[in-house]
C-alpha cells in the first residue's frame, strides 16, 4: 500500500480570520478579516462579508448563504435582508430550472423520442 498521497500545505499567504456573529433569529453574518502569518491585520487585502439564513419550503429547510458587497460590518447587517432576499430568489429560479431540465429528460414507455436518429 504505497499510494502517493496529495501534499497538504497551508497556504499562509491566503490566511484569514473568521468571525460569526448572529441574532439569533434570521441568521448570521461572517466576517472574514485578512491577516498575516504573525496574526496582524493584513491591510494589502480587503474584508469581506458573507451572510447565512435558511428559508423553509415545502421540501424543508433551505440553506442560503451569499457574499454581503459591504465595506463594514454596519453596512453588511443594513444590506443582509435585500441580499437574502436577492439569494433567495435566484436560488428558486435555479431550482425551477433544474426542474425543467429534469422533468424534460423523463421518458415514458411507449413514446417515440424524435432526437433520436436511427441508421
Amino acid at each position: 500500500m504505497n499510494q502517493q498521497l496529495p501534499e497538504i500545505k497551508f497556504d499562509a499567504t491566503n490566511l484569514v480570520k473568521e468571525e460569526v456573529y448572529t441574532d439569533q433569529k434570521i441568521g448570521s453574518i461572517r466576517i472574514l478579516t485578512p491577516v498575516t502569518v504573525d496574526g496582524k491585520q493584513d491591510e494589502t487585502r480587503k474584508t469581506t462579508y458573507f451572510g447565512q439564513t435558511q428559508v423553509m419550503t415545502p421540501g424543508g429547510a433551505l440553506p442560503l448563504n451569499f457574499e454581503l458587497k459591504a465595506d463594514s460590518f454596519k453596512s453588511a447587517i443594513e444590506q443582509f435582508g435585500d441580499a437574502a432576499k436577492e439569494n433567495m430568489e435566484q436560488t428558486m429560479k435555479e431550482i425551477q430550472e433544474y426542474q425543467r431540465e429534469q422533468a424534460s429528460k423523463i421518458v415514458v414507455p411507449g413514446q417515440s423520442n424524435s432526437n433520436i436518429q436511427m441508421p
